[in-house]
């Protein structure tokens, strides 16, 4: 089981705008920034809904990561996905079913401004 987890990001400003919108969209937003005292000087803030889950802090990106986040519908998957794109997220799949996993499985792909592949997902019939 995952608690949390996170990516670094070498373009922080951008990743921060890009995840600021995705994260609205699926009704969450930033939940903790901690401060630089305690980081090196670097920016890190949490995200999630209640708490924070997903962590962007500056730093090397890497290569080939990917994340996927709960959506509680197939709205909020649309949300998500319109929200990134406009919030500087390239598309890297549309929102859509994808069966191949299973017959409920409603998500869209988006990469970030690191290219880190963020999707949003929906297991819930329609």
């Amino acid at each position: 089981m995952i608690d949390h987890t996170g990516v670094a990001s070498e373009r922080i400003k951008a990743a921060q705008t890009f995840y600021d919108a995705a994260f609205a969209a699926l009704g969450g937003g930033a939940r903790m920034v901690v401060p630089t005292e305690h980081t090196g000087g670097k920016v890190v803030v949490g995200y999630g809904r209640e708490r924070p889950v997903f962590w962007l802090h500056e730093g090397e990106a890497g290569v080939g990561r990917h994340v996927a986040f709960v959506a509680r519908s197939r709205a909020e998957v649309d949300r998500f996905y319109k929200a990134a794109i406009a919030a500087g997220g390239r598309d890297n799949g549309a929102p859509g079913l994808r069966s191949h996993y299973h017959p409920d499985y409603y998500g869209a792909f988006v990469l970030d401004p690191d290219g880190n592949n963020i999707e949003a997902v929906c297991h819930a019939p329609a």
